[in-house]
């Protein structure tokens, strides 16, 4: 899971929005301000059938600040990402 669905940049970040827009999911913000301090991204790549499936998640950041449910306030009623 994104750690950034946790995170209080979680709507300013341009990683985030990058994640966003690698899973062709509404963005938080058309115009992310925050450049995060060495974020670490795993992509986990998986064939199905004739389509190649990858998913991008941040597992890291030094500058991860934690708002538990960040994400969950900004789109409430919605499902996490995970």
């Amino acid at each position: 899971m994104c750690i950034c669905v946790n995170c209080e940049y979680v709507d300013r970040c341009m990683t985030y929005h990058a994640v966003e827009t690698q899973h062709q999911q509404p963005n938080l913000t058309e115009n992310p301000n925050f450049e995060p301090n060495e974020p670490s991204i795993n992509v986990n790549i998986r064939p199905t059938n004739d389509v190649i499936e990858m998913e991008w998640d941040v597992v890291g950041c030094l500058s991860f600040k934690e708002e538990k449910g960040k994400w969950s306030k900004l789109r409430p009623g919605e499902l996490v990402p995970t």
